[in-house]
């Protein structure tokens, strides 16, 4: 069994995927935990890829 099959199914086997979602309120504004935290992830990505320096090489100036 490939090491990434067996690394997915224990990932798998530590969420309970049969329960009924958790979701969060704001007004009329529903979105579940899942989808929330996938949402922060990309923020936080975008905002590292924009404040990090952008790698260059060094020597040539134009």
């Amino acid at each position: 069994m490939p090491v990434l099959a067996m690394i997915g199914s224990l990932v798998g086997a530590l969420v309970d995927l049969g329960g009924p979602g958790h979701y969060v309120h704001w007004g009329f504004i529903q979105i579940s935990w899942g989808n929330l935290i996938v949402i922060g992830l990309m923020a936080i990505v975008f905002i590292l890829a924009i404040a990090l320096p952008f790698p260059h090489r060094g020597g040539d100036d134009q």
